[in-house]
């Protein structure tokens, strides 16, 4: 495929696509310039391409679904064998071929100012976030269609610090109804043990807004057809580890916890079905969550942000308020909701101005207009922008799930109506078109934890490293399936996920689930992506003898019997807390930049550091308060791991000394973080 800039003035029928980067019609699938062949297995057999969205039919066919849906618009059999075939029989393709097709290594297509390969799944990101060429080519589509100013930015937070309250349990209900009066007060500058708050920054000038830090608990209840479905969600914390409490870090998309809309990363869960889990162990937590039964209740502390005094005090529309979820389910990635959102100068958030006539949202009829936008897809929105909620909703497969709030009675003004609008707004709209404006971010570049930077075994934690040297048949399998790779989102080594009865290694007995993979016949496995993992496991497997070197880790809380009673079709992978115990040489850490108004805070709450009574302990990121800098960058997550601020690294450091350094960064500052994966519940 040719440089899109060189196409730009010969393409008449729209923009250029903001997923692919390439020009297509809007019906059209996506253009991709793959690296390599690809297997004629993952080809579609209507347009002779890798499958995009993959359906499966019936008789074992597999077709892009926007070829198929076409083709069955004219005929009523499939392509390959004739045989009679609806639309309808067909389904989507299992996750194991989405994932393959997603891993198929693609070209940026702007080739003269971005020579970057990547995983196909990668290039939208890549384009939004990173690229030069589609920055270039943005900047010069903006200029062309000579757009409206930008809104003002909202003014900065001020916070203070007041008396801290007990939380109180409000009645049961939704706590996103009660956003006021029914609020428990929760100051994260309390004496909770081990707990310090960058959030608060007392000066003089703050002492006016009296502002305080909001958090409320509610009970959630979450029904599954399915007792067995898992939730979708990642926990981290627990007793046994800095953060004490168990904390939601991540909401898988169309899970059920994401239909659900309550819940979000941040959370704090502290009762499971009535049982008090603020003081168990992780592994306890996991077995808790994992419970079967077609009904769960779950109590959540969830964080509301800083509100003013005069905020708290203005409870009398908060009653009228309803919550309420709404499905959209498109055809296909591309299709349009129809939805134009705004964001209002007096409050936070983002709300509905327009449902446009014809568009899902307006035939669904269950969306209004000044309905305030809580979640979509389960990511929280209630301090998000509507350049953010464009993003999720792009990006969205087939189900948008929306978590409104609506109070009756408010209409908002069309911006002909009030020519201050344009100027004191930003505005996006889920047309299936780019965002208006996107947010900066610097490349994520992720590097080995440099010696300076690291540290001993967390108290409880051995690691056994282990050689195994077999003799086989050559054509005897290893027998064991891996997963992680330095391609996966937290930048993983290597590690087992089963070991098959069929294989030499099952026969030795020495390699288990959960062990990490540091070489083989001498070839280093550590800094190798998945696909090229297995490509060395498979050739080396070939020989008559193979050297296999691995570590295990041993926690003394790790293993849980209730884990291993039947698991109800998780996939398997290492509990959060067994990567805690993983030595510092194979952690891969990344540099985020927060910047900040005077006035602002970070925005992030710390536990961990070192206590005479513990020793060294790692400082792990508590809490993200929404509306702060730290929420809006969108990296940091709960239960990440500070290493480093501004290259000084924090191995040693109480939380006494940490603290101050934080704060005396003003409008800047370099946190190195190591990320592990919650466990998925």
């Amino acid at each position: 495929m040719a440089d899109p800039a060189a196409e730009e003035q010969g393409y008449q029928a729209g923009e250029l696509c903001c997923e692919c980067g390439q020009f297509h019609l809007l019906p059209d699938n996506h253009l991709y310039n793959f690296q390599d062949e690809v297997d004629d297995e993952l080809i579609c057999h209507i347009c002779l391409q890798p499958l995009l969205q993959p359906m499966d039919t019936p008789c074992g066919h597999t077709y892009c679904f926007k070829c198929l849906e076409n083709f069955m618009q004219e005929y009523n059999f499939c392509p390959m064998d004739r045989k009679k075939l609806s639309f309808q029989q067909c389904h989507k393709s299992s996750l194991l071929v989405r994932n393959l097709l997603d891993k198929l290594v693609v070209s940026c297509p702007f080739k003269a100012e971005c020579q970057q390969t990547m995983q196909r799944c990668e290039l939208e990101a890549h384009l939004q976030n990173r690229c030069p060429g589609f920055k270039k080519y943005k900047s010069e589509l903006q200029r062309k269609k000579n757009p409206i100013s930008k809104g003002k930015e909202d003014p900065p937070v001020k916070v203070e610090t007041n008396t801290p309250k007990e939380p109180e349990v409000p009645s049961a209900g939704s706590s996103l109804v009660a956003e006021s009066s029914a609020a428990a007060v929760v100051s994260l500058g309390t004496a909770e043990p081990g707990l310090v708050n960058p959030a608060f920054e007392e000066t003089e000038e703050d002492l006016p807004q009296r502002a305080s830090l909001v958090a409320e608990t509610s009970t959630i209840e979450i029904h599954r057809e399915d007792p067995e479905e898992e939730l979708g969600m990642r926990i981290v914390g627990g007793k046994d580890t800095p953060l004490g409490n168990i904390v939601v870090q991540e909401v898988l998309r169309d899970s059920l916890i994401a239909a659900d809309g309550r819940i979000a990363p941040g959370d704090h869960i502290l009762e499971v079905n009535g049982v008090n889990i603020s003081s168990v162990t992780h592994c306890q937590a996991v077995s808790f969550l994992r419970h079967p039964g077609p009904i769960l209740h779950l109590m959540v502390l969830q964080e509301k942000g800083f509100s003013n005094k005069t905020a708290q005090q203005d409870s009398t529309t908060a009653t009228n308020r309803e919550v309420i979820h709404v499905t959209l389910v498109k055809r296909d990635r591309s299709e349009p909701l129809g939805i134009k959102l705004i964001r209002k100068t007096d409050e936070a958030g983002i709300f509905i101005l327009d449902l446009l006539e014809g568009g899902l949202a307006a035939k669904n009829g269950k969306l209004s207009r000044n309905d305030r936008v809580l979640s979509i897809n389960g990511q929280d929105l209630r301090q998000g922008t509507p350049e953010t909620a464009a993003q999720i909703i792009q990006t969205s497969e087939s189900r948008v799930n929306f978590v409104v709030l609506r109070q009756p009675g408010v209409q908002l003004l069309d911006p002909g109506e009030d020519g201050s609008t344009s100027n004191n707004s930003s505005s996006s709209s889920s047309n299936g078109g780019s965002p208006v404006h996107h947010r900066r971010r610097l490349d994520q570049n992720h590097y080995r934890r440099k010696s300076t930077y690291q540290k001993d075994l967390p108290q409880g934690y051995v690691t056994h490293e282990k050689t195994v040297a077999i003799k086989k048949e050559p054509k005897e399998s290893l027998g064991i399936t891996i997963g992680g790779g330095r391609d996966n989102k937290n930048k993983l080594p290597i590690y087992v996920t089963s070991v098959q009865p069929i294989g030499c290694l099952f026969r030795d007995g020495k390699i288990k689930r959960g062990d990490i993979l540091l070489s083989i016949n001498g070839i280093d496995l550590t800094h190798l992506n998945y696909y090229e993992a297995v490509s060395a496991l498979k050739s080396n497997a070939a020989s008559h003898s193979v050297v296999l070197k691995a570590l295990e880790i041993l926690a003394s809380d790790s293993t849980d019997p209730s884990l291993d009673i039947k698991e109800r079709g998780f996939s398997w992978s290492p509990l959060w807390i067994t990567w805690l115990g993983l030595p510092s040489y194979l952690h891969c850490c990344q540099d985020i930049v927060l910047s900040k108004g005077n006035l602002e805070s970070w925005g992030f709450s710390i536990v961990g550091g070192f206590e005479e009574s513990k020793g060294n302990q790692p400082f792990f990121i508590k809490t993200i308060v929404p509306g702060t800098p730290a929420f809006r960058d969108r990296r940091l997550k709960c239960g990440d791991e500070i290493v480093a601020v501004n290259g000084v690294p924090a191995i040693g450091m109480s939380n006494s000394e940490l603290i101050p350094m934080l704060k005396e960064q003003r409008n800047k500052v370099t946190l190195t973080v190591v990320s592990w994966p919650g466990s998925l519940v």
